[in-house]
């Protein structure tokens, strides 16, 4: 644990990110646009009169528009964040100089990792206050809102463990940076169209009445929009059970398989590190 929290690895990239003026200018136009986008919903609900009101119907739809606006961020800029921490140093020819310290491969992969989350966790606990506006209208739950939290939590580390994967294995940040961004499309755009071949494939083998689809089943549950859709519209998952005629909860798939990512991606990561330094010899 104490290898843990005082990681120079961590110390020295926290130290550098947050120092940066493009790190508060960001964050700074990350609020603004929410703010905006809040604010005007209110305002067209009351039709720019300050007077009407606000239902409370409105009010979860705007949780809804937020929930996926904060996906988007999510999928979109961590690999940006992730997919050059290894492969910037070995670019930078400073790679060799940080693994003859004496860091472990853990705490320097540890230390890239959390550094480059750090940004997007504090986006996204700075927009909570937003996010908060809409308890004044009701129409959702504070647990709603922290099961929101913990799946971007869960979805930031294992995205951005693939991140750190891709940058430790491949030469090339841009190469990296492809294939993090390939991955993030594979799982929510691949996904979709997968999920829609196994509904239409379930229901060809029927004749017309639809079989149960595990396969399918799986697709949707490793898709960070349906998983979204299900925390914010736990009604509307019945569609998807009717259509895979499974009934499993699809949090407990994700959950697993973003897990079993993370575990994955770290531990090859870790293993790759001090590979690669060997073939720059």
């Amino acid at each position: 644990m104490k290898a843990l929290l005082y990681n120079p690895v961590l110390i020295k990239e926290l130290k550098l990110r947050f120092r940066s003026v493009k790190s508060s200018v960001g964050l700074l136009f990350y609020l603004l646009a929410l703010s905006t986008f809040v604010f005007g919903m209110i305002f067209m609900a009351t039709s720019f009169t300050g007077s009407g009101f606000f239902r409370p119907e409105e009010s979860y739809y705007m949780f809804i528009v937020l929930t996926y606006i904060q996906l988007g961020l999510v999928l979109f800029i961590t690999p940006g964040l992730t997919a050059g921490t290894i492969s910037s140093e070995r670019e930078k020819q400073t790679l060799t100089i940080l693994l003859t310290t004496a860091q472990k491969s853990w705490q320097i992969i540890f230390g890239k990792l959390a550094s480059s989350l750090s940004f997007l966790v504090l986006m996204l606990i700075s927009g909570l206050p937003i996010y908060s506006l809409v308890f004044l209208f009701g129409g959702v739950s504070p647990l709603q809102l922290v099961q929101i939290f913990l799946f971007f939590l869960l979805t930031v580390l294992a995205i951005g463990s693939l991140g750190v994967m891709f940058s430790t294995i491949t030469k090339k940040t841009i190469v990296s940076m492809i294939a993090t961004y390939g991955s993030m499309l594979f799982l929510t755009g691949v996904t979709a169209f997968f999920l829609v071949l196994s509904i239409q494939a379930s229901y060809g083998l029927g004749m017309g009445t639809p079989s149960p689809s595990p396969i399918g089943h799986f697709w949707a549950s490793i898709n960070p929009g349906i998983m979204a859709f299900s925390l914010v519209s736990p009604d509307g998952m019945f569609f998807l059970n009717e259509m895979t005629q499974i009934d499993f909860p699809v949090w407990v798939i994700y959950i697993s398989f973003y897990l079993l990512i993370t575990i994955l991606a770290l531990f090859i990561s870790i293993k790759k590190l001090r590979v690669n330094m060997s073939k720059m010899r």
